[in-house]
């Protein structure tokens, strides 16, 4: 199965600190984009959009709180988890990061090791099913650092589309999504899917589960749900 590695697009216009950044994610097992730009920024997230932004203020084209504000009021976008990486350090320019939608503040000089530590306590917070650390609910667990699932300790085979809806239903358990919202979440908006499929791939899903399959409810005209209830 494919690896479901978790997507960081930083924007930054300094090559040695992209190399910095870049270095320190990638070991921590993350898949690493840059671009310089505005511009570029934009056109990379409506075509592949992120799990996290590092966002610098100052860049060649546009000023990094630009991209923040449309991204944030865009609907498709707005979720995205997104850590300010500046130069700029006083405290109304913090101030004005995080009223424009910034979810963190660094300034530079920083430590890569806290700047990982602290996406890492976005993605938990933010999105739980891009977290690290394994989950486990009615005797299923997934690890996404190997992704595996293992299902009272025994590994099970489950493909790769099946096992990224699990990941968000376990990271979500006793919520209720309907199937354009699965479609958004696990799969992004700019895959086209049509809604059924998801129907085919909860079906594939319960029947690797095997005896676990009833954890996947189906909550008539409305979606599916994790439940051990």
């Amino acid at each position: 199965m494919a690896s479901d590695k978790t997507t960081v697009l930083i924007v930054e216009d300094e090559p040695a600190i992209v190399e910095l950044v870049t270095f320190s994610l990638r070991d921590a097992g993350w898949n690493v984009c840059s671009v310089a730009t505005v511009g570029e920024a934009w056109e990379f997230i409506t075509r592949r959009t992120p799990q996290l932004l590092l966002l610098d203020w100052m860049l060649p084209d546009q000023t990094g709180l630009r991209l923040l504000s449309r991204i944030r009021s865009d609907r498709q976008f707005q979720d995205i988890p997104v850590i300010m990486l500046t130069a700029k350090s006083m405290e109304e320019d913090k101030l004005a990061g995080l009223n424009s939608g910034a979810d963190d503040y660094i300034t530079k000089p920083f430590s890569p090791r806290e700047l990982l530590a602290r996406a890492k306590a976005l993605l938990r917070r933010k999105s739980p099913e891009h977290a690290q650390a394994a989950m486990n609910v009615g005797g299923v667990t997934l690890d996404p650092v190997s992704c595996t699932v293992l299902m009272h300790e025994q590994k099970i085979d489950i493909g790769h589309a099946e096992y990224k809806l699990l990941k968000f239903f376990m990271a979500h358990p006793e919520r209720v999504f309907s199937r354009s919202q699965l479609l958004d979440k696990v799969w992004g908006d700019h895959v086209v899917i049509e809604e059924r499929t998801v129907d085919v791939h909860v079906l594939r899903l319960r029947k690797a589960l095997k005896e676990a399959e009833h954890l996947i409810k189906t909550v008539r005209s409305v979606g599916y749900m994790l439940s051990e209830k």
